[in-house]
Parts: C-alpha cells; structure tokens; sequence
C-alpha cells in the first residue's frame, strides 16, 4: 500500500489530496524505526496501531474505526439535524470521511440517543459490528440513569420488572433490571431499543423523565476521563466488554 492509498483509507479525503499531502512533506508514517517523512512511491504493509502523522497530528491506523463518544445534550444522531447540531460535528473530518463500499461514508453512530440524553455512544464504519450491537436479537444490556420529575413510587421498580405496555405494542417490555437510588433517580438495565424506549415506559408507570443518561453497554462503562464532547479510540479490551 502507498502513503496516499493509506491516508485514503483513513478518511483524509481523495487520493490526490492524500498524494499532494505527501508530496509537500506533511505525512511521517513510522515503518518500523520512528516516524518518517515517506514518498508517494514507498510501498507500506500496514499493521493495525500503527503510528503515522498528517500535518503534525498523531493518529494510528486502524482497518476498521471502533469510537465511543460521551454525547453531550443538545446534539441529534443525525447527518441532517433538525434543529440540534449533528453529533458528527464532534469528530475530526477523517472518521467522518472514512471511504465506504457502500452507504455512507465515515464512522456511523450504533442507534441512536435523543437529543436531550447524554452519555456513551458507540460508532464505526463496521456494518457487522453496528447490526450486531443494535440488534435486539443480542440483547446486549444498557444501563440509564435516569431523573423523573416527580418523587418516585416504592413500587416502580417491580412495574417495570414485570413488564409495561407501550401504546404501539401489544407486548410488554419489560426491564432486565431496576434499582432506585434517589426520590427521583432510576438506574434501568434494557436490552431492547424501541423508539423513546425509557421515556414511554417510565411514562406508562406515570411518571415524566427529565433527565436521561446512558452509563454502560454491555461490559463497557463510559470512561470518567471522556468528557462529553469528547471521543476516543475503542481498544480491543472494549471491544470484548462489549461482547
């Protein structure tokens, strides 16, 4: 692979602005003996992790981009927002321009969080890894924190353990676990995904949610160093938490 086909797969945009980045002295690629200034000719195997840089920024070379982000409120998971400014505005131009065979390029969030609800969002170019995460067919766990308007009922949490009825389902959705830890705060364990999911069902019980911040997914806490707005690279340690 040549300096520009790997800056191309990387998201820095066509192949003859990644060339021309190269060509004027703005990419180091470290091959083995610490970064290096490279030509466009040089012929590059490269290896997952591997260290290079475009205009002085350190970034790592990645076959397929595995990001969390800690989404602040007033964002919408959206490339077109309605009103709110798009999460994706929050990542560098590269993960949002990262070349797809297919749909849309750059990383794509793995469902979605309402504009007002904070907290861990996963994201990738990987179409496997995003259906397999969102799919209800995995029940893959995700923790809320949650604050109602009101003082909380002493029986909420068997409600919602037992199941709720939501007005577009038939079925009861039912929590995979509930704790309360304040008056007013909820911690509730899904492994669905439906429309408004906690907001409908703490609704159904009648009570308002005012507050709404998603905490963990499967293994994976939202790092205390992510601040919201912030992102960073999942490892594969995450990655197995997530499993």
């Amino acid at each position: 692979m040549s300096p520009p086909d790997l800056l191309f797969s990387q998201g820095f945009g066509t192949r003859r602005i990644c060339a021309g980045l190269v060509q004027q002295g703005l990419v180091k690629i470290d091959t083995g003996s610490g970064l290096q200034l490279v030509d466009e000719d040089l012929d590059i195997t490269p290896l997952e992790g591997m260290s290079y840089e475009v205009q002085g920024v350190l970034w790592q070379f990645h076959t397929k981009a595995y990001i969390l982000l800690n989404k602040p409120a007033g964002t919408e998971c959206s490339h077109k927002p309605s009103v709110w400014p798009s999460v994706y505005s929050l990542l560098p131009a590269p993960l949002r321009q990262r070349p797809a065979k297919t749909g849309l390029q750059g990383v794509q969030a793995v469902g979605r969080l309402d504009q007002d609800t904070t907290g861990i969002l996963l994201l990738s170019d990987d179409g496997q890894f995003i259906h397999r995460m969102s799919s209800p067919k995995h029940h893959v766990p995700k923790l809320y924190e949650l604050t109602t308007s009101d003082a909380l009922d002493d029986k909420v949490c068997q409600k919602l353990l037992a199941g709720v009825v939501l007005n577009d389902d038939p079925q009861p959705v039912k929590a995979a676990a509930c704790e309360q830890v304040g008056t007013h705060q909820l911690h509730l364990t899904l492994t669905e995904g439906k429309y408004h999911q906690v907001k409908r069902m703490l609704g159904a019980v009648g009570h308002k949610v005012v507050g709404l911040h998603r905490s963990r997914i499967g293994g994976l806490v939202l790092p205390a160093d992510v601040l919201p707005g912030q992102w960073r690279w999942l490892g594969q340690g995450d990655l197995s938490a997530l499993a």
